[in-house]
C-alpha cells in the first residue's frame, strides 16, 4: 500500500467527554455514603479529587487556601517571579497549622513602623521577638502597636519573655487550647529547653481545624499546596521545595528530549512529590517512566482546555479522556496503576466529565474554567449586561505570553504563535459553593454506577458511545428556560 495512504489503516478514534456516557449499574450504596478521597500524587492523599489548574487567572494563594480547606488541592501558577510564588506558597502554609514552623519574627530593635508593615503585608497579628537568631525574648501584637509611635522600638511595647505563656513541642492541641483559654491569650509560642523558639500555635488555627474537618492537610496540620514550574527552572523548584507538597511541571508538550532530560535532573534534586506533564500517549508515559528516576504523578491531556487553541492552530491533540486512558493502561502494564496517580487535565466542565475521567482511570481532575469563575480566583470581576463575569485566559495566549515568566512553557519561546485565547467566564460564587455542587454531583454519578469509592469506579464503570444527535436527547430539551 502507498506510504501515506497506509497511515489511515487502523486509525484510532479519539473519544472526548462529549462522546461517551456511563451506563447505570446495580448499586449497594447511597450517594452521601460515597468516599471521594484519593491521591494527588504518590502518597499524597486529598479528600476530594478536585485540583485547580496552575493559571494566573485561576490559582493564587487565596483560591489554594479555600480549595484545600474544602478537601481539594491548588497548584500555584508560575507566571510571576520566584519570590512571589514562594510567598504564595508560604501564605497557604501559614493559613492553618497545628504548629506554625515558618514563623515570621522581629528583633527588639525593629521599629514599630516596620512591625506594623510586616503584619499588614503578611496578614498576621502577632510577631515573636527574638535575639541571637531564635532565642525568644517577647511577643508583639497588633494591639500593642496599633496606636503606638511608629518610631519606637518593639522592645518598648512588646510583652517580655517573663510574662509570656509558652509550651514545649510535646503539647497537645487540647492542652494548648486550655492554656490559651486560661491565660486569655491567642498565641502560644513553642520553645525548647533552652528557650529557643521552635514554633507558634494560634487559637485561630485550632478553631479553623474544627471548622474545616474535610481539609487536605500535611502531617503538621498545614494545608496542602502544589506549585507549577518549568522543567528548565531548577532554581525555582529548589526555592519552592521547602514550602510545597508537590511540584508540577508546566509544559505544553512534555514528551520532548530536552524536557525529559531537564525533568530527570530536577527529580533528583527536590524532595517534594514530582508530577510530570502534560502528556498524551501510552508511548510517552512509558518512556518518561523509564527515564525519570522518580515520577509521583502524571498530568494527562493536550488541547482540550476551553481556552486552549493548540489543536486548532497545530491540528495536534490528545484529548483529556483519551490521554487519561492511555496513561492508565500504560501504568497497568507496569503494575503501577493506583500507585502513580493519573491527573486528567483540560476540558473538564462539570461533574459528568469528572465521573468520565475517573472511570477512565484518573485519580483526580485538574480544572481551570470551573475555578476561574469563583470569588477567590485572581481574575478581575466585571459586569456585562447585568451579569457578572471573571477574567480567564490561556497560558499560551498573547496576554499570558506577554509576561516574561510564562514564556518558557511554550518551548522557551521557540514558538512565535499564540496557543490560547482570552475571555470571560460566568461568576460562580465561592469555592465552597462550587465544590459543594461538584461533590454532590460526583457522588450522584458514582451512585448510579454502583461505586462506593474511586477505585471501584475503575472496575465497575462501563462506557457507551452516544452519537452527536443522540446527545441532544440526554440534555434538557423542548422547553424554554429563561435567562
Amino acid at each position: 500500500m502507498a506510504r501515506f495512504a497506509s497511515k489511515l489503516e487502523g486509525i484510532e478514534t479519539l473519544y472526548t467527554f462529549n462522546d461517551l456516557v456511563l451506563l447505570p449499574g446495580k448499586s449497594y450504596v447511597e450517594p452521601r455514603e460515597i468516599d471521594l478521597s484519593t491521591y494527588a500524587a504518590r502518597g499524597l492523599r486529598i479528600n476530594l479529587p478536585f485540583i485547580s489548574s496552575p493559571m494566573d487567572t485561576v490559582t493564587g494563594s487565596e483560591l489554594a487556601i479555600s480549595l484545600a480547606r474544602e478537601g481539594g488541592l491548588g497548584i500555584l501558577h508560575r507566571n510571576c517571579s520566584v519570590d512571589e510564588q514562594v510567598e504564595m506558597a508560604r501564605r497557604v502554609k501559614r493559613a492553618e497549622s497545628r504548629i506554625i514552623r515558618d514563623v515570621v519574627v522581629v528583633t527588639p530593635d525593629t521599629t514599630v513602623g516596620e512591625a506594623y508593615r510586616i503584619m499588614e503585608e503578611k496578614n498576621i497579628h502577632g510577631l515573636p521577638v527574638v535575639e541571637d537568631g531564635d532565642r525568644l525574648v517577647g511577643i508583639v501584637t497588633w494591639r500593642d502597636i496599633r496606636y503606638s509611635d511608629r518610631g519606637l522600638r518593639v522592645s518598648s511595647v512588646m510583652t517580655p519573655r517573663e510574662r509570656l505563656v509558652t509550651a514545649s513541642e510535646e503539647v497537645s492541641l487540647e492542652e494548648a487550647k486550655q492554656l490559651m483559654h486560661e491565660h486569655r491569650v491567642e498565641k502560644l509560642p513553642i520553645v525548647d529547653g533552652e528557650g529557643r523558639l521552635r514554633g507558634l500555635i494560634t487559637f485561630r488555627d485550632i478553631s479553623l481545624k474544627g471548622r474545616y474537618p474535610m481539609a487536605s492537610r500535611d502531617e503538621d496540620g498545614r494545608l496542602l499546596v502544589g506549585a507549577a514550574v518549568s522543567p528548565f527552572d531548577l532554581e525555582r523548584a529548589k526555592r519552592l521545595d521547602r514550602y510545597v507538597d508537590l511540584i508540577v511541571t508546566d509544559v505544553a508538550h512534555f514528551h520532548n528530549e530536552n524536557v525529559i532530560r531537564a525533568a530527570a535532573k530536577m527529580s533528583r534534586e527536590i524532595s517534594a512529590r514530582f508530577v510530570v506533564g502534560n502528556l498524551g500517549t501510552r508511548e510517552a508515559v512509558l518512556e518518561v517512566l523509564s527515564r525519570i528516576e522518580r515520577v509521583d504523578g502524571l498530568r494527562m491531556g493536550m488541547g482540550s482546555g476551553s481556552i486552549c487553541t493548540t489543536s486548532v492552530v497545530t491540528r495536534v491533540a490528545a484529548p483529556t479522556l483519551y490521554a487519561t486512558i492511555q496513561a492508565a493502561d500504560a501504568l497497568d502494564e507496569l503494575g503501577l496503576h493506583g500507585e502513580i496517580p493519573v491527573l486528567a487535565d483540560g476540558g473538564v466542565r462539570n461533574t459528568g466529565d469528572i465521573a468520565l475521567a475517573l472511570a477512565a482511570g484518573a485519580s483526580a481532575v485538574i480544572m481551570g474554567n470551573v475555578f476561574a469563575g469563583t470569588r477567590e480566583s485572581p481574575g478581575r470581576l466585571i459586569a456585562i449586561q447585568g451579569k457578572y463575569y471573571k477574567e480567564y485566559y490561556g497560558m499560551g495566549s498573547a496576554r499570558a505570553r506577554a509576561k516574561r515568566a510564562g514564556l518558557d512553557r511554550y518551548s522557551k519561546p521557540s514558538k512565535d504563535i499564540d496557543e490560547g485565547v482570552e475571555g470571560w467566564v460566568p461568576y460562580r460564587g465561592s469555592v465552597s459553593d462550587v465544590v459543594g455542587e461538584l461533590r454532590a454531583g460526583l457522588q450522584a454519578a458514582m451512585g448510579y454506577v454502583g461505586a462506593s469509592r474511586i477505585t471501584e469506579m475503575w472496575e465497575k464503570a462501563r462506557f457507551a458511545y452516544i452519537p452527536p444527535q443522540g446527545s441532544l436527547e440526554i440534555k434538557p430539551h423542548d422547553i424554554f428556560i429563561p435567562g
